[in-house]
């Protein structure tokens, strides 16, 4: 189906197939605001069902054809299979059928200023310290964020300025169908190979979508793919940033200090704009806030507003996200799910001075785990300890062949559980998993240790069980 900008015009009933879903609950947000009438359905009841009918949207509960009944428009995530009975009938009734992120694009059409961040690495980071600087600037904004935000109490608001803040994801070319004014390219790496193929492939992507940005490209002027994607543009605005004065925007005087602590001279074209605090870790944060500045800027922002916005973002949900502390023993949490992140991440914890790092990492796909297998081995020597979980699978079956214990005997003293590689994966097994690790992790961790649970599944969930188990003493 052809995607049009106006094709929301005349419609009143919206229909979401997963409503419950992460990537899901943004869009019934800023549609429900706009005054569209919102139904959905659900295998479960979720913490998101719950809010979603307190805000009194009708969920249904388990999917049948009849749950369609009177929409104008049906949407769907990709992870919908073919066969279920709501999306049968949605393609066999006439009624327009879109996925999330063509909804999504269509959205970011309305705006005259939508600012697309893009890149294989903080995508989320980098569209959340742009909400927080123009929240604090006093802009009524729309943003869509992967992760939560507190200054925004969620992962979306709906706005009534002319500016709209938007992560937008390579994944499946989702961000071609988007319409952005001011696109961000953060980076781009190997990633999403089941999918693309090659390095010059995803370039290729990534070139699409700078032409399709109508006014203004902000790119990584340190990297060497994303200058890549951006030649032979023009007809628009192009903006870098990175590592040294061959960019735009560059940083001086960086100064990491205990903690989740950064400190540096913003400088754009040879001229000290003024001194930035982060308190989240990493030279891959400054380079996120630095194309939050110039993103900011560009929509006419102050610097004063920037600085103090900068300062008061503490981070997204999953980004270096400080669970808690117990006998001692910090527990962080982070998204990083590839070997570029992961390194990022990694070397950040060990600039903090901890006694020692306890890196908990759950690969996710066998796909990428089997592609990237050395890259994974390599970061994962980084830390002091390096302890696996088992491969989360996801939407995949293990046709690769691949296993945690082959990443495991490629890192020095790693620490994992063999599985039953025989049988199939399944919630039960991942959970005592789970229990192993967090048994392990309380027993040998020490005051003064930072434990950091890493991956884009559910890893978090160990670090809440370590928090549990050592606050009960057990």
């Amino acid at each position: 189906m052809e995607i049009d900008e106006n094709m929301l015009k005349g419609k009143k009933h919206l229909h979401f197939i997963g409503i419950g879903g992460s990537g899901m609950f943004p869009m019934v947000q800023i549609l429900h605001d706009e005054g569209f009438y919102i139904t959905g359905s659900d295998n479960n009841e979720t913490e998101t069902t719950k809010i979603e009918r307190k805000m009194g949207i009708p969920v249904t509960f388990g999917q049948a054809a009849e749950n369609i009944e009177g929409a104008d428009l049906i949407v769907h995530t990709a992870a919908i299979m073919a066969d279920n009975p709501e999306l049968i009938a949605a393609k066999a009734s006439g009624v327009p059928v879109l996925e999330r992120a063509d909804l999504l694009g269509i959205v970011t059409s309305w705006y005259s200023n939508a600012i697309c961040v893009s890149g294989t690495h903080g995508k989320t980071s980098t569209t959340s310290m742009i909400t927080q600087i123009l929240c604090t600037a006093g802009v009524d904004i729309s943003a869509y964020i992967g992760g939560k935000l507190p200054c925004i109490g969620g992962s979306d608001i709906a706005g009534k300025s002319d500016i709209m803040v938007c992560e937008s994801c390579e994944f499946e070319d989702h961000f071609l169908k988007f319409f952005p004014d001011i696109s961000v390219i953060l980076n781009i790496d190997a990633d999403h190979l089941d999918y693309f193929g090659t390095l010059e492939n995803i370039i290729r992507s990534f070139h699409k979508f700078s032409e399709s940005t109508s006014k203004c490209i902000i790119v990584n002027g340190s990297d060497e793919s994303s200058m890549k994607a951006v030649e032979g543009i023009s007809g628009k605005e192009i903006i870098t940033f990175g590592k040294d004065n061959s960019c735009d925007y560059y940083p001086e005087n960086v100064k990491h200090k205990n903690g989740l602590l950064t400190i540096y001279d913003v400088m754009y074209r040879g001229e000290k704009l003024g001194t930035v605090t982060l308190h989240v870790a990493g030279i891959h944060n400054v380079m996120n806030s630095l194309a939050a500045v110039a993103a900011a800027r560009y929509v006419g922002a102050d610097f004063s507003i920037i600085q103090k916005g900068l300062e008061e973002f503490r981070g997204a949900k999953r980004r270096f996200e400080k669970l808690g502390e117990e006998k001692g023993i910090t527990v962080v949490d982070d998204y990083a799910h590839h070997p570029t992140e992961l390194e990022a991440t990694l070397n950040a914890a060990m600039e903090m001075n901890f006694n020692h790092v306890w890196a908990v990492f759950q690969p996710f796909t066998f796909s990428r785990t089997k592609l990237l297998l050395d890259d994974f081995a390599r970061v994962l020597r980084i830390p002091d300890h390096a302890v696996l979980t088992d491969i989360m699978g996801s939407r995949e079956k293990n046709t690769y062949g691949i296993f945690t214990r082959h990443l495991a005997e490629k890192i020095p003293d790693c620490v994992w559980f063999p599985q039953d590689e025989s049988t199939e994966w399944t919630d039960e097994r991942k959970y005592a998993n789970f229990e192993q690790i967090c048994d392990y992790i309380c027993e040998h961790a020490q005051e003064g240790d930072l434990v950091i649970t890493l991956g884009c599944g559910d890893a978090y969930k160990i670090a809440k069980m370590i928090l549990k188990k050592l606050s009960e003493g057990k």
